[in-house]
């Protein structure tokens, strides 16, 4: 055994745990590593395109051509000659020279100023002779002061090379840029979200009726790794429930069916009234109904799904109610019609559908429940209708009708059901993957929707008709 101060809540040394962070500092970090990326990409393409000035390597270089050429020009033409001179670079080059006069004044660009570092980037190429000023004679401008045989000029600089957008090799910097920072974003956002995501997953299974979904409990974040230790401790007790309820299901079923079978036997030999001997036995009847009611609606949710013939099923379990004087079933099902599901369980669906209709759904004048089944194809599912013509139910209580022991009125409390027929069918409805809906028929009457799959249909969408498939309820 560890000491108690080496050991935290969940029992585990805390030698064998990994360093904890918190979510807020995980996401921090992320984030940060995010920024620093982003900082840096930008600090390459700011480098890339100068953005101290704006003029990209390439042009500060093609502005050192210029007054190369510009200085070569005047130095091998005469003084007569330069008039010419001036006015065809002007014209066909864009340049413009002119005599520095004694008075002329200029301003120079600031230490820190993106000028100032294309002035020392030209002075590094050119001599430390050159003058770059941002405005000559108080108008605003770049004109470049040089010196040739001794004579001082000035170079204004070309308007179109100064304000040049952007080439394409700078724009692929910048989108690269862009690129880099939304997959570093994506990133983060599913390494933040992958732990959510699986907590979700099982929490589908855990309601699927798979309790033995487990998730990582040394995550590194602390949070998340203390919700995962309880999730997977609320599945283990979830499993525990299940099989505990199991075993004592079981054992009531087989502790309660003993004296019920005893005290039938004892009432078929000591009572001698045949009126009262048979009432007795429809007690017994009852009870015995009840359990098995209670058994249905317990059973665990595990279903063995296949393609069914639902024409055939629905005429075996109509079968069962033979007496027309209380109940008289239609079925309008197409002969050939399969779905996808339990064969037992759509089997006790339909069971518990008549036996509803058979009490409760009664028409006034006859005393007899008229019971029509019907089907519609829709996409992948097929829509099979129960439909009584009886008083039906107030549309206030339709929702509660699946809720365990409701009845829809209070003349049927006096019924004899345990008031979990509609549960039952609910329940397996959703093990076999379908679903299930009651209303109140226009023309009077209970109307119960039953969607389930249609086996064909899930065949040639990949879902498996004709080999046994293993569902859960949520699946």
């Amino acid at each position: 055994m560890y000491p108690a101060f080496l050991v935290d809540s969940t029992g585990i040394p805390l030698t064998q745990q990994k360093v904890a962070l918190s979510l807020f500092w995980r996401t921090f970090f992320l984030l940060l590593l995010l920024l620093v990326a982003v900082v840096a990409a930008w600090a390459v393409t700011w480098r890339a395109v100068d953005p101290g000035t704006w003029l990209g390597p390439r042009n500060v270089a093609h502005l050192a051509s210029d007054l190369r050429m510009s200085a070569e020009a005047l130095r091998a033409s005469d003084r007569a000659s330069r008039p010419a001179l001036l006015a065809n670079l002007a014209r066909r080059e864009g340049l413009v020279l002119q005599p520095r006069n004694v008075a002329d004044v200029w301003t120079t660009p600031a230490g820190n100023d993106g000028l100032a570092r294309l002035a020392a980037d030209l002075r590094a190429r050119l001599g430390p002779e050159l003058v770059v000023t941002s405005s000559l004679n108080g108008t605003p401008g770049v004109w470049f002061g040089f010196v040739v045989d001794r004579e001082a000029w000035w170079l204004q600089a070309p308007a179109a090379l100064m304000a040049s957008p952007p080439d394409r090799h700078d724009l692929f910097w910048v989108l690269g840029s862009v690129l880099v920072t939304l997959a570093g974003v994506v990133l983060i956002a599913q390494a933040i979200n992958r732990p959510l995501r699986q907590l979700s997953f099982a929490a589908s299974r855990i309601r699927g009726g798979e309790f033995d979904s487990r998730l990582d409990e040394t995550t590194i974040t602390s949070e998340i790794r203390e919700v995962n230790r309880g999730f997977n401790r609320m599945a283990r007790e979830l499993a525990k429930v299940e099989e505990d309820r199991a075993v004592m299901l079981a054992g009531i079923s087989h502790d309660l069916r003993t004296p019920l079978a005893r005290l039938r036997l004892e009432a078929e030999m000591s009572v001698i009234d045949d009126e009262a001997r048979s009432n007795m036995a429809d007690d017994i009847d009852q009870l015995d109904a009840i359990i098995d009611k209670f058994m249905d609606y317990a059973r665990p949710g595990e279903t063995h799904v296949r393609a069914v013939l639902l024409s055939k099923l629905i005429d075996k379990e109509a079968a069962a109610f033979r007496d027309p004087s209380e109940i008289r079933i239609t079925s309008r099902v197409a002969i050939d019609l399969e779905v996808l599901a339990d064969e037992v369980e759509l089997g006790r669906v339909f069971s518990n559908l008549f036996e509803n209709a058979r009490r409760y759904g009664r028409t006034i004048d006859t005393g007899i429940a008229m019971v029509t089944v019907s089907y519609t194809r829709t996409g992948g599912w097929v829509i099979c209708t129960v439909r009584d013509h009886g008083p039906g139910v107030a549309p206030e209580k339709l929702g509660q009708l699946t809720t365990p022991f409701f009845r829809g009125d209070a003349a049927r409390t006096a019924a004899t059901g345990a008031g979990l027929g509609l549960a039952i069918v609910e329940k397996a409805m959703q093990r076999m993957g379908g679903q299930v809906e009651v209303a109140n028929a226009p023309e009077g009457g209970l109307v119960v929707h039953l969607r389930l799959r249609h086996a064909r249909q899930s065949r040639l969408t990949g879902i498996s008709g004709g080999n046994a498939v293993t569902t859960r309820p949520g699946a």
